[in-house]
């Protein structure tokens, strides 16, 4: 069945999430006057990226708002018990360090260009409109896609079958025209699988051995394979390297 539309990951996909957030909050942390609480910047990166984990897993379960994980996420850190309004004001003064080191990886435009005539593309995101919105506006890629759908506005996050399957009827597709492409092998590679999307997973950092990954999605290692996966004569046409 021929794949007419991609449904794209923002933040370790499109976007390197990743290397912005440490050189974000190195900034940051340098300009707060906290890096000497920490043995090493590493060390306090590494504790700003495990709260974060641990918060956002309490905004996809539902626990908390998009908001009020970002404020949890500062309390933490800090170990203070500040105001909204305090940690409002110091997640805002990271953002600006944050911001400054966005950056696309360096194969999407190329993929992008590569499909633009022969595929439509959307955005499915675990984040808000407006925080995606905004980045792919600095990014300067906005206008590529048809539709941002996040799961702030949703009511439901990724792997959940039915966050993808929303993506799908915004492009009033069904699930098997459509391909997902995002960087985490379960709540993108696997979750995209079994709601009936072509998946293919994003292995930058070659996380698992191609014997070790767990079975459904392609796995690729470079958008630069997407197009040959896409233009498959059939979905089951081209072979997957996710074992």
């Amino acid at each position: 069945m021929s794949i007419s539309a991609v449904v794209w990951d923002v933040d370790d996909t499109l976007f390197d999430y990743t290397a912005a957030d440490r050189a974000g909050m190195r900034g940051h942390l340098a300009a707060e006057g906290l890096l000497d609480a920490y043995e090493t910047v590493e060390r306090a990166l590494a504790r700003w990226r495990e709260i974060t984990d641990r918060q956002w897993a309490r905004y996809a379960a539902g626990e908390t708002s998009f908001e009020g994980q970002r404020r949890d996420r500062v309390r933490v850190f800090l170990g203070e018990e500040l105001t909204d309004a305090e940690a409002d004001a110091w997640f805002r003064r990271y953002l600006d360090h944050y911001e400054a080191a966005w950056a696309l990886f360096p194969d999407v435009l190329p993929a992008l260009d590569a499909l633009a005539a022969s595929h439509r593309h959307a955005v499915l995101s675990n984040s808000s409109v407006e925080v995606q919105e905004y980045k792919l506006r600095a990014l300067g890629v906005r206008d590529r896609f048809e539709a941002v759908l996040c799961a702030a506005e949703l009511g439901v996050s990724k792997p959940d079958a039915r966050a993808f399957r929303a993506a799908c009827d915004a492009l009033e597709l069904a699930p098997h025209q459509v391909a997902y492409v995002g960087d985490h092998p379960e709540i993108d590679g696997r979750g995209a699988a079994e709601a009936g999307l072509l998946s293919v997973w994003i292995d930058r950092d070659g996380l698992y051995a191609t014997g070790d990954a767990p079975p459904g999605p392609h796995r690729i290692a470079s958008l630069a394979e997407l197009p040959a996966v896409l233009h498959a004569d059939s979905r089951f046409g081209a072979p997957s390297t996710f074992r």
